[in-house]
């Protein structure tokens, strides 16, 4: 064989060997734990053997680079919570990954099996907190937000908030110019602890100086300036800043807000605040659809001017069409409407709403046409109540056992809210807190009979994280509960129009029955020979719901409703119903998109044996 020949050979045999070392080499993880919860999630959320499996296939060679990258990584993280003599083992098919010859076990492995890798961990000694020193003059009460003490662990995060926690105290008190450096460790001689000095610059204390605004272009910097907690001359407090640029934010015509403070003072004296904005596109239309076993189907479009005078008003116009197909509807209906928002109307906490609109559905219930307007004046009392009042008009005809009735209503609603969730939309999934509200309907109709009455309702939600009770991660294990309870006082049932009745059933109330289903019905007759609600003056009911997630974008639901529509709020168990079921959530940027499937339980004479949902947002 020529010497050209063999040469050529061995170049085939080399190509072979690294085309095969470059194919993709799929693995597996094992991580340790250890006995720590929030150590192994930051564990998990470090490694990029775990965060890159999925999304970024790797060589043989490029894995053990990647182990070996996450020997690093992961002794970073321990030693954040205080474990500085900790170590990091991995092994790859029981190999250790400094092993000169793991390369050749991997390139030894068939084409398309995976490797095996196993993370494991020796945390050793605890570090704790000695002695924290402060260089500086301190203002008074400052120190206190340090929040450090000796003997705790040596948590880096702990260290680090403690800084910030102090700096913003100082700004709080006027000290724009304050700086805080990044703390010192020391290492004990005598004992596994770390000595800390922070080293503190307290600068002069000043006031807001002049307050300017960059990237406006339809919205009035006068409608900005009067809605803002601070002035110049006023005393810097970095929090009021702060809060001020989330209520910018809040206007709904920003996608940013940022914040630019000076670093010397200006011509009046104080520092200098530049809001820099971006404003979102003036228009938006929004496309909406839902389905339900009972109510059918519905599509509808929506319309939004978000900056129509440059004060940020809004404009939505939307119509929907409702009712397609469904067990509890007999005809395809309607759902249109208009509102125009003013915020900051009469002062900077309050907003005034015009709605009109117009609904036709035809239902097992009734068939109702009707024409809407409201005004509604709305103030935000704190970060978490708000109170709304106005007046409302209703004019409608409405079909009940086939007869017709005709009705102007005028109302006087109000409404007291309570949200501590922290969200800014409604179809936001919430993990924790406490939605409520009181709603106070006093209302004439005059139709036949004309009628006075007082329409009141309650309805409450709460959302529990389990995840200190369970060994799961913050968001992904959610209890959540709700009830309602509604009375209407001052007419009878047959006095009150139709659509002012309770009727329980659905899933804004019982999952498992029909809408409307739930309570009294009107007796079978040869004309009308399939049940028709009646409808109630009272109300009561409640469900909960667990909630967990899986992955990045799944989850699932199980839950169970309860509830009675009857003419009081005392308890009829002859009434009383529940249902029970199971559903699937799938997580977008703007809400869940949930399927729910509901059983009545038991199943009486009339009842569906099941019904199912699919809408956008959480069911409550």
């Amino acid at each position: 064989m020529t010497q050209t020949a063999i040469a050529l050979l061995l170049a085939v045999t080399a190509f072979g060997s690294l085309a095969h070392a470059a194919d993709p080499q799929p693995y597996r993880v094992e991580i340790a734990s250890v006995g720590n919860s929030d150590i192994d999630a930051a564990l998990k959320a470090t490694s990029d053997l775990i965060s890159l499996r999925g999304t970024a296939p790797v060589s043989p060679f490029g894995l053990i680079a990647r182990a070996r990258s996450d020997v690093d990584r992961l002794t970073t993280a321990l030693e954040s919570f205080g474990y500085y003599q900790c170590s990091v083992a991995i092994k790859i098919n029981g190999t250790l990954v400094n092993n000169p010859g793991l390369g050749d076990i991997l390139a030894a492995l068939p084409k398309g099996r995976d490797a095996q890798i196993a993370i494991s961990f020796t945390l050793g000694t605890l570090y704790h907190l000695g002695r924290i020193d402060v260089d500086g003059d301190l203002p008074d009460g400052v120190r206190s937000t340090l929040g450090l003490d000796t003997g705790q662990p040596a948590v880096a995060s702990m260290v680090l908030a403690a800084g910030s926690r102090m700096l913003a105290a100082m700004q709080d008190q006027g000290y724009a110019f304050a700086t805080v450096d990044a703390p010192v460790a020391y290492e004990s001689a005598d004992s596994p602890a770390l000595d800390l000095r922070f080293h503190v610059v307290t600068g002069p204390k000043v006031n807001i100086g002049e307050i300017h605004f960059e990237g406006l272009h339809r919205m009035h910097e006068s409608r900005l300036r009067a809605r803002l907690p601070m002035h110049t001359g006023d005393r810097y407090r970095a929090s009021t800043v702060e809060r001020a640029r989330h209520d910018l934010l809040a206007l709904g015509v920003f996608s940013q807000v940022s914040l630019a403070v000076g670093t010397a003072v200006d011509a009046s004296g104080g520092v200098p605040i530049t809001f820099k904005v971006r404003e979102r596109l003036r228009h938006a239309i929004a496309v909406n659809a839902a389905y339900s076993s009972d109510l059918g189907g519905s599509a509808g479009v929506s319309w939004t001017d978000r900056n129509v005078l440059g004060n940020a008003d809004q404009l939505t116009l939307a119509a929907a069409v409702i009712d397609l197909g469904g067990s509890d509807t007999t005809g395809t209906g309607y759902d249109t409407s208009a509102k125009y928002l003013m915020p900051d109307f009469g002062r900077p906490d309050q907003s005034l709403q015009f709605t009109v609109g117009a609904i036709k559905q035809s239902l097992q219930a009734y068939d109702q046409t009707a024409r809407t307007t409201s005004a509604t004046l709305t103030r935000k009392i704190s970060s978490v109540w708000s109170v709304s009042v106005g007046g409302a008009t209703t004019d409608e005809q409405i079909i009940q056992e086939a007869v017709t009735h005709f009705y102007i209503l005028l109302a006087l609603p109000l409404n007291v809210s309570f949200d501590s969730t922290s969200l800014t939309s409604p179809l936001d999934d919430p993990r924790r807190g406490i939605r409520a509200s009181l709603t106070l309907k006093p209302t004439l109709a005059l139709g036949h009979p004309n009628a006075r009455f007082l329409i009141s309702q309650i309805k409450a939600s709460a959302y529990f994280d389990l995840n200190h009770l369970l060994p799961t991660e913050p968001g992904r294990t959610v209890l959540a509960a709700r009830a309602l309870a509604g009375l209407a006082q001052g007419a009878g049932t047959y006095s009150l129009p139709p659509d002012q009745r309770f009727y329980g059933g659905g899933s804004d109330t019982i999952r498992g029955y029909r809408y409307q289903s739930v309570g009294p019905q009107f007796p079978l007759t040869k004309q009308f020979p399939t049940p028709t609600p009646i409808g109630g003056t009272a109300i009561t009911a409640g469900g909960l719901e667990l909630r967990q997630r899986f992955g990045t974008n799944f989850g699932a639901v199980a839950f169970v409703d309860a509830g009675q529509v009857s003419a009081s709020l005392k308890a009829q168990p002859g009434e009383f119903r529940i249902g029970a079921g199971a559903g699937l959530r799938y997580y977008t940027p703007i809400g869940p998109i949930r399927l729910d499937i509901a059983v009545p339980a038991p199943r009486r004479s009339g009842d569906d044996v099941l019904e199912f949902y699919i809408g956008l947002g959480q069911s409550f």
